[in-house]
């Protein structure tokens, strides 16, 4: 992915319809959409949150490598 994908800027981004952000007081650029919604979550379990995608990314990788994939 990271051989074909790559950031962008706001404008280079298609139309959207619907933009969640994630709460923790952080401030994410203004995105054009037809609905937005902020889930809230605070900063402990946004942290939480991304180690636990990390351990799964990892351990998909590890499988994918190791052939059980």
């Amino acid at each position: 992915m990271e051989e074909s994908k790559f950031s962008k800027l706001l404008a280079d981004i298609s139309p959207v319809d619907i933009v969640v952000t994630m709460g923790y007081n952080v401030q994410c650029p203004t995105l054009a959409c037809k609905h937005r919604e902020d889930w809230g979550l605070d900063y402990e379990t946004f942290i939480e949150t991304i180690a636990l995608i990390e351990t799964k990314i990892l351990n998909l990788k590890e499988r994918i490598l190791n052939g059980k994939i």
